[in-house]
């Protein structure tokens, strides 16, 4: 089994072989490659911080050695604390390119899907903040294939209002071509859209009072042909029902063509249509609904539509939550900008992992495994099945 795992993870350190040094050279007792394995590892194994990740190596120090090349056993503290902080976090996430190339077209394949959908959505580490350095909270904008449970790249903000500048940057950092776009109504911007459409792929993005000639525009539209049950327009519609977990939700979608005189439509590059999701939620004898508009670059084509907004409320659940709950990002109290933003991107790329093992436990439950036993930790960490 060890010679199995170590033909795994020898294809695994070659993603990081072009990853350059940040250390002086006196300070280069413990190869890089070495110590940004194990911090993964680590994490993988239920690790939150340096010193948690330093405690994991020591205690795992025979299993690394037989793994990993250590010549001065396995690194301390401040070797985790000093690499996570000096390594920029672009050059961190682009190390990882070609093992998300792999893991997506894996995925892609397994599920049998053409066109995936990519969330775009920003999360808050709400703990992560010093007052008394001016440092604020740290708040990410992701970007999450929710047909595979991937994290494809992250790119930090100084507070959510700036969202608006992170996604043109994150989207340059992702391969989105043939994708399509889901964000919320802070980023429905016209230069996202066309950057969107100019990069090969297409947008569903909701709609708010940030764009509110359009949004209201949109809201009479399809609440005038309401009343007469869209008899007058080419309208497609679609129903879903969930129930679990002592609710019960009753989803709608209406989609259908831009019309020629919708207000300010010839702005955004590609529109091509608008629609109408609707969620009716009943739990404990108490209904609550709400109701979000959109415009899109797909023709109707009301499934993939609903499909759509569907992936994208699913972050919450399948990466955010997880992350929260799981991971206790929300606890996290670490301040050194850098290291927070590196660590962010190994919890992300961590439930990546984690969501790709073919096992049928909950995330939390691949986690403490990984803890458990070296043997399924190099399952999930290399994709080495048994």
């Amino acid at each position: 089994m060890a010679r199995v795992n170590h033909v795994g993870l020898d294809e695994v350190i070659g993603y990081f072989d072009d990853l350059e040094d940040p250390r002086d050279t006196v300070n280069r007792k413990h190869p890089l490659v070495s110590v940004v394995v194990i911090a993964m590892m680590a994490v993988l194994s239920g690790a939150g911080g340096p010193t948690a990740i330093a405690r994991w190596a020591a205690l795992k120090a025979e299993f690394l050695a037989g793994v990993l090349h250590l010549p001065h056993g396995v690194p301390r503290k401040d070797v985790f604390r000093r690499v996570l902080g000096l390594l920029q976090p672009a050059a961190f996430q682009a190390c990882f390119a070609d093992w998300l190339r792999a893991l997506r077209a894996r995925a892609a394949e397994a599920a049998g899907v053409d066109r995936p959908v990519l969330a775009v959505d920003g999360k808050t580490a709400r703990r992560s903040h010093d007052r008394g350095k001016g440092l604020g909270a740290l708040h990410c904008v992701s970007a999450w294939a929710s047909d595979f449970g991937l994290s494809l790249g992250q790119v930090a903000c100084p507070e959510k209002s700036n969202e608006i500048t992170a996604i043109p940057e994150l989207l340059r950092l992702v391969d989105i071509e043939g994708a399509i776009i889901t964000i919320d109504a802070l980023g429905a911007q016209k230069a996202i859209a066309e950057q969107i459409v100019d990069s090969g792929a297409d947008y569903v993005l909701a709609l708010k009072a940030n764009q509110e000639t359009l949004h209201r525009a949109v809201i009479d539209h399809i609440d005038r042909h309401l009343d007469t049950d869209f008899a007058d327009v080419p309208a497609r519609r679609h129903q879903e029902a969930d129930a679990g977990h002592g609710r019960e939700e009753y989803r709608g979608y209406i989609q259908m063509p831009v019309p020629e005189a919708l207000r300010g439509a010839g702005a955004w590059k590609g529109l091509r249509s608008i629609g109408l999701a609707t969620l009716v939620c009943r739990r404990d004898g108490h209904e609550t609904g709400e109701a979000r508009y959109y415009i899109s670059s797909l023709p109707v084509g009301v499934r993939r539509f609903a499909r759509a907004v569907r992936s994208h409320w699913s972050i919450e659940n399948g990466c955010h939550w997880c992350l929260d709950v799981t991971f206790r990002e929300d606890e996290s109290r670490i301040r050194e900008p850098v290291t927070r933003e590196n660590f962010a991107w190994l919890n992300r790329f961590s439930l990546s992992l984690l969501k790709q093992h073919p096992g049928k436990d909950s995330v939390a439950m691949k986690r403490r495994a990984c803890g458990w036993s070296d043997e399924f930790l190099l399952q999930v960490f290399a994709g080495v099945t048994p």
